[in-house]
């Protein structure tokens, strides 16, 4: 509408210019005639100008009524809902004020139902302590006529009592005792039967193999001459360094060494396998070979000890025990080896201490090393139990393994679990079948009895070898020390020792060797 109003302003100021340019003095008539035309144009346009100002105006306060009446009938439609919306509020405040004052109604009726219940209570409390102390009375009345008429006081009559329950309650309970002793017996070997089974069960062991006899293959049979030597010097020479027993027969290409000490076969066997190989055997090679086949055996027996301890899974040992433990390759008992038997009963021990929920490394190292002292029983006399745990203790062992290997033969008392499952496990392993051979054990045992009679007591006796199956012993003297005589006297001191002390079935021939010796450098 604004618009409209601006424009015809516009017309007419243009109009009144137009009419002020042609208005001049002089002017034609007909410019008159066309001021007056415009005049009545303007006039005209004025008027259609007024009538549309008009007509708009009337039509935008049609617009402002209706917009007004609209918007007043949206507030109060809206005014409306929300006093609908308080009256429905006011509503639901007063039903809750009203459920409110019904439950204060009620607590308040059973509040006083409580205080009636406790002043009836405080009542009844007061009539029983009333009651109590007429009842203390009386009984002290009554006290009183039972001791006079008992002839006791009420500790004395109170002891009795206590005594005659108590013997009572002993008498009924010893059944019982005896019955959970019972069951918790079966239950326990029920247990142990089960635990050692399922160790077995889990452990698979070969079966024992063990000889006294190796066999050495040659590259040909003309090698078997050269080992015999002129004369058999080379074949006595290699006996009497080695104390092996060198068997050649007509087996093709293969000679037998014979010997109950299997480190001492194992030596030998190396060194005649590396004199095979050099070719050159006499006397002073034979020595020079033997002397570094021990160091080699040696090493061997390092390197076993340590593939039992990762076999075993231990991480750390003395290395003088590894030592000890590796010789054990070498050793049977009872035909059985003693180091695979070490190997076998440490993981039996392993597998029921887990069982137990006890320390398996413990029970593992007590039972690896519990015939330690077998490496040296040739050398210290007494108990492998004993040796073998003063060697332990000595290299830094812990005192519950120290104790596991003093007491697997029951030399010293059991005291705790680890031994026990020491104990266990090496029954378990030697008593399994296939395990070992009485035969052999006794065999190696007379042996070693034969060459530990004649060591002892003969001075001058420098090595001693049991031979052709425990038939003969070789003694070797020192010369320096033992003359042709002593020499003889010393074997037959022998002969007579081993009839006093031996039970054998043939004859057994006694060799005492006396060798003098020259050597001289030359420079």
């Amino acid at each position: 509408m604004e618009s409209v109003l601006l424009g015809a302003a516009l017309l007419v100021t243009l109009v009144a210019l137009v009419i002020v340019i042609l208005w001049r003095p002089g002017v034609s008539g007909k410019a008159a005639a066309e001021l007056a035309r415009a005049q009545g144009e303007a006039d005209e346009v004025r008027t259609n100008a007024k009538r549309e100002v008009r007509e708009l105006l009337e039509r935008a306060e049609a617009e402002a009524r209706r917009v007004e009446i609209e918007s007043r009938t949206a507030a109060e439609q809206e005014a409306k809902a929300v006093r609908d919306e308080l009256r429905g509020l006011r509503e639901d405040l007063e039903r809750r004020e009203a459920r409110l004052a019904d439950r204060e109604q009620r607590l308040d009726g059973e509040v006083r139902r409580l205080q009636e219940w406790s002043d009836r209570l405080a009542e009844s409390r007061r009539a029983i302590e009333e009651r109590g102390r007429e009842l203390d009375g009386v009984d002290e009345e009554r006290r009183l006529v039972l001791e006079r008429t008992a002839g006791l006081t009420a500790e004395q009559a109170k002891a009795e009592l206590v005594a005659s329950i108590e013997n009572q309650a002993k008498r009924e309970a010893i059944p019982i005792t005896r019955e959970i002793e019972n069951s918790a017996r079966q239950e326990g070997d029920k247990r142990a039967r089960k635990i050692v089974t399922l160790a077995i069960q889990r452990i698979a062991s070969e079966q024992t193999a063990e000889s006294v006899v190796s066999v050495l293959h040659l590259p040909g049979d003309e090698m078997k001459g050269r080992i015999i030597g002129r004369e058999g010097r080379n074949i006595r020479a290699f006996e009497t360094t080695t104390g092996v027993n060198l068997i050649i027969d007509d087996t093709p290409e293969a000679v037998l060494l014979s010997c109950f000490d299997p480190v001492r076969r194992e030596v030998g066997r190396l060194t005649l396998e590396k004199l095979v190989l050099d070719g050159r055997i006499h006397p002073q090679r034979i020595e020079e070979i033997y002397e570094r086949s021990k160091r080699d055996v040696e090493q061997l027996c390092v390197r076993a000890g340590e593939d039992a301890l990762v076999d075993v899974g231990i991480a750390d040992m003395h290395p003088e025990l590894i030592a000890l433990l590796g010789r054990l390759r070498y050793r049977t008992s009872y035909g059985q080896n003693v180091l695979k038997h070490l190997i076998e009963s440490a993981h039996i021990a392993g597998i029921m201490a887990g069982e137990l929920r006890l320390p398996v490394d413990v029970a593992k190292r007590g039972t690896l090393l519990h015939d330690i002292g077998k490496a040296l029983t040739h050398e210290v006399e007494g108990s492998h139990a004993l040796i073998g745990a003063e060697i332990a203790r000595r290299y830094g062992e812990p005192e519950d393994v120290v104790h596991a290997i003093e007491a697997h033969h029951n030399e010293v008392e059991v005291r705790t679990v680890e031994a026990v499952l020491t104990q266990a496990a090496d029954a378990v392993s030697g008593s399994r079948p296939g395990a070992r051979r009485e035969s052999l054990e006794a065999y190696v045992k007379r042996l070693e009895r034969l060459e530990e009679i004649a060591r002892d007591k003969h001075e001058g006796v420098e090595k001693v070898f049991a031979m052709q199956a425990g038939r003969e012993v070789r003694v070797m003297v020192k010369p320096d020390s033992v003359d042709d005589i002593q020499a003889q006297v010393i074997a037959r001191d022998i002969a007579k020792q081993v009839e006093d002390e031996l039970i054998y079935p043939g004859q057994i021939r006694v060799t005492v060797v006396r060798e003098s010796r020259a050597t001289e450098f030359a420079r």
